[in-house]
This record gives structure tokens, C-alpha cells and sequence, in this order.
């Protein structure tokens, strides 16, 4: 887990600034400094500002007008943009890219192998494309998110109450990285289910990474948000536990040649 010090961090949590360092480093090793990078559903585009600043010229895209919105009007960057536009009107464009980030956007996703052949072909044949993911079998999904989204279908009186509990301590439906409306996630990956996915979809995995352990699990996410020597901790067990036992998974995709 490395921070570049001239950088500033739009994230605040020890764990995001984990995955965005794992991003730009990935991207720093591989490609020129002036490089094409898509960031793909990048919501309010915390990460395409962040690469920006380090020289690439990155486009954001994302299906929601919402985040869009949020995005342009927090950038400054003349070689950052940001469209409301989809990865396969990008195709359809001719556009390619040296490299495309994926992040905190397959687990959305009904069918994840729709997206990456089109990002397949707008991945330059020595691209990279960056995949963040949730670890579906990790302590975060299996504890928070499939419990709550069972509780809002068959519970609603339960979910309500909870919502109300969630609100009075802080917490919010939105995230830093997106204000869309709808953040459920649908797919549940395991590290030999991406595996099989990159595979299905013509990529190879050539590098992964894990995100933190416990910290995102209810009562400890709320002591560890207010003390970021946790959130440090939580991340550096993760980093030494075996891959299951991870919040999320970082990883790198080549092209299969």
C-alpha cells in the first residue's frame, strides 16, 4: 500500500485510497505518462480526477446523468472528461484506449460478460484493463450486503427501521465514488470466479490484489471510520490473510493474444 505525497486523496477511507493507489500504480508501470485511460461507470469521477492529476488524459463515462453532473463540477482538468454515454457507443465511435478501469462496476451488473467484449475492443491489443470487485464470499458481502438486501425484500417494516437506525449514525445510500441511485449489487464473485470470467472473455489476470478484511462489517465500520489507524490495521491483516478471507479483490487484465 503505497501514497504518492504531492497527491491529494478525494477518498478519506485508508481502504479506497488502497484501490486507487493499486489502480495508478498498475497503470503508471505499464503506460506513457500522456496515455488514454476510460474509466468505465466512473460515477462522480473520483478516480479519473486522480489519474489525471498524475498526467493521463482519462475520459469518465457513466449511464447516469446524476453522476456525470456531480463529476464535471468538481473537475478542473482540462485532460479529464466526463460523458454520459455508454462503453458500446464508444465501440460503435471507433474510440480505443490505452487502458480502462472497471472499478466497483461488474458486481452491478446482470450480465458482466456483456460489458467486457465491449471493452475488449476498445482495450488497445496491449492495454490493460483495472477490475475492482467486491469479494462475494468475503466478510462485507456476506455479513452487510446480502443480509440488508434480503431484509428490504422480504422485510420491509425491518428495513425501514434500519434505515432509520442507519441514518441517526451518519450513513448515507450514496458513496464517494458514485451518487447513482441504485448501488445493489447482483453478482457475487469469488477470486476463481473472475478467474473464469476473464477467461470466458479472451483476458488473462496477471496481477491481483485485496482490498481490506473487516472494516466495512457493522459495529466495527463504525468505530474504524472515525480512527484511520483501524482502517490501516484492517487493511494490512488483509494483505497477510488468504484471498477469501479479503473485502474486495484488485486485479489486472491483459489481453489474450
Amino acid at each position: 500500500m503505497t501514497t504518492t505525497p504531492s497527491l491529494t486523496y478525494e477518498y478519506d477511507r485508508i481502504a479506497d485510497r488502497k484501490r486507487l493507489d493499486f489502480i495508478s500504480d498498475a497503470i503508471s508501470g505499464k503506460t506513457q505518462s500522456h496515455a488514454k485511460i476510460l474509466d468505465v461507470g466512473c460515477g462522480n469521477g473520483v478516480i479519473s480526477r486522480h489519474l489525471g492529476k498524475l498526467g493521463f488524459n482519462v475520459l469518465g463515462i457513466d449511464v447516469s446523468a446524476q453522476t456525470i453532473d456531480r463529476a464535471r463540477t468538481l473537475n478542473t482538468m482540462p485532460n479529464v472528461q466526463f460523458e454520459v454515454i455508454s462503453a458500446e457507443q464508444l465501440v460503435a465511435q471507433g474510440d480505443t484506449f490505452d487502458a480502462i478501469i472497471c472499478s466497483e462496476v461488474l458486481e452491478h451488473l446482470q450480465d458482466p460478460s456483456s460489458l467486457l467484449k465491449v471493452l475488449y475492443q476498445s482495450l488497445k491489443p496491449d492495454g490493460l484493463l483495472i477490475v475492482t470487485v467486491p469479494n462475494g464470499s468475503g466478510p462485507r458481502e456476506l455479513f452487510v450486503t446480502r443480509p440488508v438486501l434480503k431484509m428490504r425484500e422480504n422485510n420491509d417494516w425491518i428495513w425501514k427501521a434500519v434505515v432509520k437506525v442507519k441514518t441517526a449514525l451518519g450513513y448515507t445510500g450514496t458513496t464517494v465514488q458514485s451518487a447513482a441511485d441504485n448501488l445493489d449489487h447482483v453478482q457475487f464473485f469469488k477470486k476463481s470466479d473472475l478467474e473464469v470470467l476473464s477467461s470466458e472473455n479472451n483476458f488473462r489476470i496477471v496481477r491481483f490484489g485485496k482490498a481490506n478484511f473487516i472494516e466495512d462489517v457493522f459495529p466495527f465500520s463504525f468505530v474504524a471510520k472515525k480512527i484511520r489507524s483501524l482502517q490501516w490495521l484492517d487493511c494490512k491483516i488483509a494483505d497477510a490473510l488468504p484471498y477469501r478471507f479479503t473485502g474486495g479483490f484488485f486485479s489486472v487484465w491483459e489481453k489474450v493474444k
